[in-house]
């Protein structure tokens, strides 16, 4: 066995022929240009595309498998170059009901073997979906109905950044999974912490002691691929072995979760939405301190105090570490030129991150630039942290 890098949540911009998928997403990101990047210039071994099901990247993976570059495998997943596994997703927008009895929505992202069960998931969620053809449109059924039209076409359903104030099960529907799985809660191998949240603060909630944690880049751009990702111990590169991985099984398993630290995570505390600040104090915030508004956007780390039910966080015995690691387009100095010149050196971000010491570092970028990203991978940094949808800022030295 040997240990390789997976980011599971990387979104389509627009496709080939310049349709729109994810709005918010950059027009560069593409079926092949995300192969090309997570091969060529980040290192990551197993990619989560999850706009897989829209009709126009079904036509791009189609016409990508063609040219000979990729090939699908027997145990699940593209690979392309005989180095990346590219794992065909779906990011679904489902309906619920909140503990208020408010209408509430979720994102789940849903992984499938092989481009035929993709195809039948999408043709059966085109009944749900008022655009198919859109990245993270709201489907018309819960995630409770949704699950069992995921292994319908044989696949596994992840909730997708868990805590977020928008679009996420904790923050914006229930204070408990188990409420809108019911029975079917055990079929969920693990839940996406999110940019705003980490191992401590999910594990003061017991009924995730039983699921695995991933964390992933929810990439919007090709620079954002592996801000945050996964480090697992497998067989092979496939579906089947990181099915295997998440679940604990066979001697298969995720070694660490990188992640950036939750204060950088653009949702981390609550944000007056009339003052456009965020509010200070200690946690949980819900109204601000100077207006008296209880218009805010309610922080991650302020809805896990409200909703939490340990006194102390503690991990089940398997649970990986989680690193707190800052990508390099965050740390200050490093430009894009400068994050090109080491690359040119070192291949790949994960060999900067992971391989190059401060010595080998110095001599591309110099002293100032490699004590900086040295000091980030000690956690020599101060952070100011994020909300309202805006990102933290963080200082070195």
């Amino acid at each position: 066995m040997y240990e390789v890098f997976a980011d599971l949540h990387v979104h389509i911009g627009r496709s080939e022929k310049n349709k729109p998928i994810k709005i918010t997403a950059a027009k560069s990101l593409n079926f092949a240009n995300i192969a090309k990047e997570c091969h060529e210039r980040k290192g990551i071994d197993i990619v989560g595309i999850i706009d897989c099901a829209s009709p126009y990247v079904i036509e791009d993976i189609e016409n990508f498998l063609a040219t000979g570059e990729a090939y699908e495998i027997e145990d699940g997943g593209i690979i392309y170059k005989e180095k990346v596994c590219i794992l065909l997703g779906s990011e679904i927008e489902t309906s619920e009901i909140s503990d208020e009895g408010k209408t509430g929505s979720a994102h789940n992202i849903c992984f499938f073997p092989k481009l035929n069960d993709i195809k039948g998931f999408s043709n059966e969620m085109k009944k749900h979906i008022k655009n198919i053809t859109l990245s993270s449109q709201r489907a018309n059924i819960s995630a409770y109905e949704l699950i069992d039209i995921v292994e319908k076409y044989n696949g596994i359903l992840i909730p997708a950044h868990c805590f977020t104030p928008h679009k996420s099960f904790y923050g914006n529907c229930t204070d408990r999974l188990k409420k809108i799985f019911k029975e079917k809660y055990d079929k969920i191998p693990a839940i996406e912490l999110g940019l705003s949240s980490d191992t401590y603060l999910a594990d003061q909630i017991s009924e995730l002691e039983t699921k695995s944690f991933v964390t992933n880049s929810d990439a919007h751009s090709l620079p954002k691929i592996a801000r945050e990702y996964n480090k697992l111990l497998v067989n092979d590169i496939s579906f089947k072995e990181l099915l295997m991985a998440i679940k604990n099984e066979n001697g298969r398993k995720i070694l660490c979760n990188y992640g950036l630290d939750p204060k950088l995570g653009k949702y981390h505390r609550t944000f007056c939405e009339k003052c456009g600040k965020r509010i200070e104090g200690k946690a949980p915030v819900s109204i601000c301190k100077d207006c008296d508004s209880s218009n805010v956007t309610m922080g991650v780390f302020d809805r896990i105090e409200i909703i939490k039910d340990k006194e102390k966080s503690i991990s089940p015995k398997n649970r990986p570490e989680y690193v707190y690691q800052i990508p390099l387009t965050f740390i200050p100095g490093l430009g894009a030129k400068k994050i090109d010149r080491l690359l040119e050196n070192f291949k790949t971000e994960m060999n900067i991150l992971h391989k190059a010491n401060f010595d080998d570092i110095e001599a591309v970028v110099g002293k100032k630039d490699a004590l900086n990203i040295i000091n980030s991978k000690e956690g020599k940094i101060h952070i100011e942290e994020g909300g309202g949808g805006i990102y933290g800022k963080i200082s070195i030295g």
